[in-house]
């Protein structure tokens, strides 16, 4: 079997592969990537929000970055459900995803049923409950992951943070740098890197995994944020 790549009107000569060849030329595509920001080189950089195992994310800094990645993983067509004692901080998201919007869940903290997750509609599960946070939706089925959006690295947190497949840490200030630094074995200027990052800096730390980016945002996205309570 074959295919003729053109059409009507192409703008290149048109010419027949095989099935086989086509396939090759399909690019590949990581159903949960997230678009992060920008490497040293301003190249793109993206993370494996979703992924095939059940995946656990830590997230230390302000709601700004969980809220960006939430609006992030439902334009990938995640459905996300927010767990928060602060609704108000989190209503945006859920009106810029269209109000009744089945992708996107705003429920009070405590456990529950969660949507079946799925290849294509893989669940992105927000736990936003402070400091130190309660294990209330552990990651437990494929494509189903689940982000703890820590306001500061507390030292009873370590035990959801240190074992996490993916951490963002934002700015930190000494103390949490440090705590940091014993909770993932970190080397000094690794340690002190994390209290130099700017506004917009980000460390993505995992497993041999040191990745220095810079969050990218885009106008829409600012706008909608902006809407955001503190």
């Amino acid at each position: 079997m074959s295919r003729t790549l053109g059409g009507p009107d192409p703008v290149a000569p048109e010419f027949t592969v095989t099935s086989e060849l086509l396939d090759t030329l399909n690019p590949p595509v990581d159903r949960g990537g997230v678009v992060l920001g920008c490497g040293l080189y301003d190249e793109l950089l993206s993370v494996s929000v979703l992924r095939p195992q059940p995946t656990r994310l830590v997230l230390v800094g302000g709601l700004h970055l969980a809220r960006q990645l939430a609006l992030r993983a439902v334009a990938t067509g995640a459905c996300v459900v927010i767990a928060t004692d602060q609704p108000g901080t989190w209503q945006p998201i859920v009106h810029a995803a269209g109000g009744g919007c089945s992708l996107v869940q705003l429920r009070p903290l405590g456990p529950g049923e969660l949507p079946h997750a799925s290849q294509l509609t893989p669940l992105l599960v927000v736990q936003d409950s402070g400091a130190v946070p309660q294990e209330l939706f552990p990651p437990s089925s494929p494509w189903q992951s689940t982000l703890y959006a820590l306001p500061a690295l507390h030292p009873q947190a370590e035990i959801i943070a240190v074992d996490a497949d993916l951490v963002l840490l934002q700015r930190l200030p000494a103390d949490q740098a440090a705590l940091a630094a014993s909770m993932w074995r970190l080397p000094g200027p690794m340690s002190h890197q994390l209290t130099t990052l700017g506004d917009d800096g980000v460390i993505a730390l995992g497993q041999n995994l040191w990745l220095p980016l810079r969050l990218n945002t885009t106008p829409l996205e600012r706008e909608i944020l902006a809407r955001c309570a503190p």
